[in-house]
């Protein structure tokens, strides 16, 4: 089956990705690039650095601007996945969603409206036996935003290792945190996956960070040799 990744740059949309190719063809990214940063369906933080993974992965990418207006956004959505379906033949979607009813709901009415299949491979999965995984996998994965308490500014950058998954369960119950950020708590940046050709390499960025809601924004990268 051809299959279009939505792409928000972020570990579980690359990690759904590169799942999929394990029986599919996946033929293109959809990457939604919102104007609105609190935006319900979209990953905001550093997203237009997911040309850079496209280029690494050598996958092309189809870019779609949105406005980013609650449900108005999903129109924007639709006719970026009706483009793919022009340009390289899709039939399905895959996304990276795995507790959120609101976003694979709203994608799965997309699909159906249009005949696709939707694909989730990390729906309802053991968040912790994920993280490990993208960890022994050598997915490459940053945090690019922290949105709730206990984050503070130190954890802006940090690499998904184990000891930051070690952190997370001593301090997920407490808070009441999803160890993926599935809630909001954290986004995430991928520079390096098992299917890219090249890694990407941060050369300069900078922390925004104010009560427990901080970026970290990358204005350097660029691909090297793996």
């Amino acid at each position: 089956m051809r299959l279009a990744v939505l792409l928000s740059g972020g570990k579980d949309s690359l990690y759904s990705c590169w799942k999929a190719m394990e029986s599919d063809e996946v033929v293109c990214f959809v990457t939604i690039q919102s104007h609105n940063p609190e935006s319900y369906m979209f990953h905001t933080p550093n997203i237009d650095l997911t040309r850079l993974q496209a280029e690494a992965a050598e996958i092309p990418l189809i870019e779609w601007q949105t406005e980013g207006l609650e449900e108005i956004e999903l129109d924007d959505l639709e006719a970026a996945v009706k483009e793919a379906v022009r340009q390289y033949g899709v039939e399905g979607v895959v996304t990276g969603a795995i507790q959120s009813v609101y976003q694979a709901a709203r994608v799965q009415r997309i699909c159906n409206h249009l005949h696709l299949w939707s694909f989730n491979p990390l729906w309802l999965c053991d968040q912790e036996n994920y993280l490990r995984d993208l960890i022994e996998n050598r997915f490459e994965v940053i945090i690019a935003g922290v949105f709730s308490a206990p984050f503070d500014d130190t954890w802006l950058g940090r690499t998904i290792d184990h000891h930051f998954v070690d952190q997370l369960i001593s301090i997920r119950d407490r808070y009441g945190i999803s160890l993926t950020g599935e809630g909001g708590e954290y986004e995430s940046f991928v520079c390096d996956a098992p299917f890219f050709t090249r890694r990407i390499a941060i050369t300069d960025s900078c922390r925004a960070y104010k009560n427990h809601n901080g970026s970290f924004l990358i204005s350097g990268a660029e691909l090297v040799a793996k």
